[in-house]
């Protein structure tokens, strides 16, 4: 197949997402998964706020899905609204909350500091905030803010979230990255011992003691009613 066909299919799935992420940015847009069926195109949609999404009756998703068709060409699409779990271990919901921050007017440092915290508190393992743009002043710079584990490189680093926004402030564009390391990532440093074999050998010996205890137990229990049978019948 020509390479111009994939091209063109991945351009197509790039404006379908910007478009998405514009008309349910109020719902809190967490990502988007577009999946080929034999029956048509099925669009997995993640937000914060699935009712804002799906309207009175289903109304605004109707529109969606009638526009996906008409200005895209999607075939049969069939869209999905799906609640997110946890927005805080969301990094495109936390990158497009501290984009509307700086929006509104919060200075880039406390906005980083308490979505930093926010995300950390929700149990995540690590998580790193960058923020560039004309934050200041009139030249642009870069800030930083991170805590916990992340990983860069690596196997490990395919488990990070990563979410992207941008903030159209009065000074200028400000780009948000917001990268999060979540809970149940397994780290390469953490090992699970589940029992040395000395340990095993004991709790064995104990077990086979406690069997041997109860045995001797029932059989005098057996020889005393015995016994006692003996005792009557004479």
């Amino acid at each position: 197949m020509d390479e111009r066909v994939f091209i063109k299919e991945n351009l197509r799935r790039v404006l379908i997402k910007e478009f998405v992420m514009k008309e349910v940015r109020n719902a809190g847009f967490g990502g988007l998964n577009i999946q080929r069926t034999p029956l048509g195109t099925r669009i997995v949609l993640e937000v914060e706020r699935p009712g804002l999404v799906i309207g009175r009756r289903g109304s605004k998703i109707k529109e969606l899905t009638q526009v996906l068709q008409e200005k895209f060409g999607v075939e049969n699409p069939m869209i999905e609204v799906k609640e997110s779990e946890n927005p805080y271990l969301n990094s495109q919901i936390m990158a497009e909350k501290l984009a509307s921050a700086l929006e509104r007017g919060w200075h880039f440092r406390r906005a980083g500091h308490s979505t930093l915290r926010r995300i950390m508190e929700n149990g995540a393992k690590g998580a790193q905030i960058i923020i560039s743009g004309k934050l200041t002043g009139d030249r642009s710079r870069t800030e930083k803010f991170t805590k916990g584990t992340v990983k860069y490189c690596g196997n490990t680093s395919e488990m990070v979230d990563f979410g992207y926004a941008v903030a159209k402030t009065k000074a200028g564009v400000i780009g948000v990255t917001v990268k999060i390391m979540p809970p149940d990532a397994r780290l390469p440093d953490e090992i699970r011992i589940i029992g040395f074999p000395e340990e095993r050998d004991e709790e064995n010996k104990e077990e086979e003691v406690n069997e041997n205890a109860e045995g001797a137990e029932s059989e005098a229990d057996t020889g005393n009613d015995a016994g006692r049978e003996e005792t009557e019948a004479q």
